[in-house]
């Protein structure tokens, strides 16, 4: 059984790789964004992200979970075989956020993703000075505490190393 949770800074790699791990062992993959919110802006109620994460988890016997969310992150890695913490540093990730390609899933179009690109470059370099749920902080604590098999990948290199 392999079942992966992956999670990082916005612009870490957490979607390229999960990508990538779903496809290389033929896992189900779950970005938590879709689970996580409403509508742009909306948070669903954390009970209701958890109980969507529950049954995913549920419903999939191998699967790959990434996110941001310090608290279903959390949750999903209660069921883990494997934690993998992508912190490749503030830079990586805006050079990352300003590189990344439309996402036609979660946005109209380009020229609506790239609006939202300050905002998002903002939210990076707040990482390691945040408290809330989606800091460097609160990812540190899960890692350190997580009693399985787990990995910190330092770099963009590292983490293609790591999947090849």
């Amino acid at each position: 059984m392999k079942r992966v949770v992956i999670f990082g800074n916005s612009g870490s790699g957490k979607s390229t790789l999960a990508k990538h791990l779903a496809k290389e062992h033929k896992l189900q993959h779950l970005d938590l964004d879709d689970i996580a919110w409403r509508s742009p802006g909306v948070r669903k109620d954390i009970s209701e992200s958890i109980k969507a994460l529950r049954s995913f988890t549920a419903e999939h016997g191998e699967w790959v979970i990434e996110g941001c969310y310090g608290s279903l992150i959390t949750e999903a890695a209660s069921t883990a075989t494997e934690m993998i913490f992508l912190n490749p540093g503030v830079e990586t990730c805006q050079e990352n956020c300003r590189s990344r390609p439309w996402e036609s899933h979660k946005y109209q179009s380009k020229e609506e993703q790239d609006s939202n690109l300050e905002m998002l470059l903002n939210w990076v370099a707040d990482y390691e000075t945040r408290t809330d749920e989606f800091s460097l902080s609160a990812h540190r604590r899960i890692f350190d505490t997580y009693p399985g098999t787990k990995r910190e990948l330092l770099s963009n290199p590292e983490t293609l190393r790591e999947t090849d």
